[in-house]
């Protein structure tokens, strides 16, 4: 990597960044970010590699969710309290479900950019620059309120601090009551045709929780500290850029922003600025993949970004949409097969499935984002490639943005608790049902699996033994 540094990618025309007017202030803004603490620490990077790296191999599933974008307004208690219970709550139904432990990575602590369609948004004779998320500029649409603001660089950090400030107390605390799932808020159970189920579910995972607290002599969560950690797009170059470093005793860089940074559609390309930066830092890193895709284009990306096949560092996020997945996926499966790389495979089933209704909002169908993550296990099942994680654009209050799930919100719906500032999300009980339905899925897929396998004579499986129900809940909670 002699020919990389933090500022390499500087030499290559970058993509979906903001322009600003100030240039003398830009760059106070970015060393002023440089002089301060990290946000991450590398040994946390370092572990998330680890649990990545198991998740490929079919040891453990990531489930990875939060804000399609953060807001700065959004860093409050309650908000932040809401996510990381859903995000808890959900990886309990996952690891009861799949018997597996569950990677928990939330898209939050930085999540403040966004990429745009267009430079520009024109209203009637007025046009401003385009809402780039709150790390660069508001919403309101004004001339002040639209100009990308360097000082908004500082904001976003400082905010990013505190909700990992509280995460990390909440998570030491012991948060979310897991030895009670019945107090969670299923009221959605009673409209859904899978009443009965849940029920079943939830009266396990109570059981099972309260069986190891017997047996252990301790309450759950004073078995081992639940691992929980942050990620977002590393869209904002200079940013990342500034949290960009070497720590001592570790060769390399690390990006300390976040423990994952990820590559998005738009700025996915191998020439370009953005592949530039992610391939000389040794986070972990995902990069969004679709139906737009070359070959040659994704043969050379793994050249780049995963020279070295290194367990844990690359994570292929899929979004096609319920309609393109069959004919995208299996030649996306078959690329990196060609290539000899080892890559964690997740599924992202929200922004392929985004449409517009006849009132102007975007939404997301509760059933397309099921039916693709189905059709995503099993198309790697069929391929003989394993599905590692789930990704979802989500949040923990009851807002009104995705239609269908048991409660059955219809378009008529959106217009009572729409919030989203970009895409649609899942919202508390829709994205607790996902939860349940993955689950599953995922028994029923690995069911098949193991039963192929003894048909076939093997003396053991390619995903590890069928573990009882408590299995994954020890060190988990």
């Amino acid at each position: 990597m002699s020919d990389w540094s933090p500022e390499s990618w500087k030499a290559i025309g970058a993509i979906q960044q903001p322009q600003y007017d100030d240039l003398h202030e830009l760059n106070a803004v970015i060393s002023e970010l440089q002089r301060l603490p990290p946000l991450v620490t590398s040994w946390e990077v370092e572990a998330l590699k680890v649990q990545l790296a198991e998740a490929a191999r079919g040891e453990r599933f990531l489930l990875q969710g939060g804000d399609c974008a953060e807001s700065f307004a959004g860093c409050s208690s309650e908000t932040i309290t809401n996510k990381l219970k859903i995000l808890l709550q959900m990886s309990l139904v996952l690891v009861h479900g799949t018997k597996k432990r569950v990677v928990r990575v939330g898209r939050f602590a930085g999540q403040y950019a966004k990429p745009r369609s267009s430079d520009t948004e024109k209203r009637g004779d007025q046009e401003f620059p385009s809402y780039r998320g709150d790390l660069v500029n508001s919403l309101a649409f004004d001339a002040e309120s639209r100009r990308p603001n360097p000082q908004r660089l500082l904001r976003g950090y400082e905010r990013s601090a505190l909700t990992l400030n509280f995460v990390r107390g909440l998570i030491d605390g012991g948060f979310a009551d897991l030895h009670h799932p019945e107090y969670w808020g299923l009221d959605f159970v009673k409209h859904s045709p899978h009443a009965a189920e849940y029920e079943a579910v939830v009266t396990s995972i109570g059981d099972s929780l309260r069986f190891m607290e017997t047996l252990a002599g301790i309450d759950v969560g004073q078995i081992d500290r639940v691992d929980f950690f942050s990620s977002h797009e590393g869209l904002h170059l200079l940013y990342e850029q500034a949290h960009t470093r070497q720590v001592p005793r570790r060769e390399g860089w690390y990006n300390l922003s976040t423990h994952f940074p990820w590559i998005g559609m738009r700025t996915a390309a191998p020439g370009g600025a953005h592949v530039e930066f992610f391939r000389g830092i040794n986070n972990p890193i995902g990069v969004k993949v679709g139906s737009g895709v070359k070959r040659d284009d994704l043969l050379r990306m793994l050249d780049l970004l995963h020279p070295i096949d290194e367990p844990g560092r690359l994570t292929l996020i899929h979004r096609f949409g319920v309609g393109a997945i069959e004919a995208g996926l299996p030649d996306l499966i078959e690329t990196v097969r060609a290539s000899g790389k080892t890559v964690l495979w997740v599924c992202d089933p929200m922004h392929g499935n985004t449409r517009a209704t006849e009132n102007g909002f975007k939404t997301r169908s509760f059933d397309d984002i099921l039916r693709e993550v189905e059709l995503a296990f099993e198309i790697h099942q069929s391929t003989s490639s394993k599905l590692g994680g789930v990704h979802f654009e989500l949040t923990g209050e009851n807002v009104t943005e995705c239609v269908g799930g048991a409660r059955g919100l219809s378009e008529v719906d959106l217009t009572r608790a729409y919030e989203s500032q970009v895409d649609p999300r899942l919202n508390y009980e829709q994205a607790l049902e996902m939860a349940f339905l993955v689950g599953r899925k995922m028994h029923s897929v690995e069911g098949s699996r193991a039963e192929r396998l003894l048909a076939d004579g093997s003396k053991g499986s390619d995903f590890g033994p069928i573990r009882p129900s408590l299995s994954g809940l020890n060190h988990e909670h």
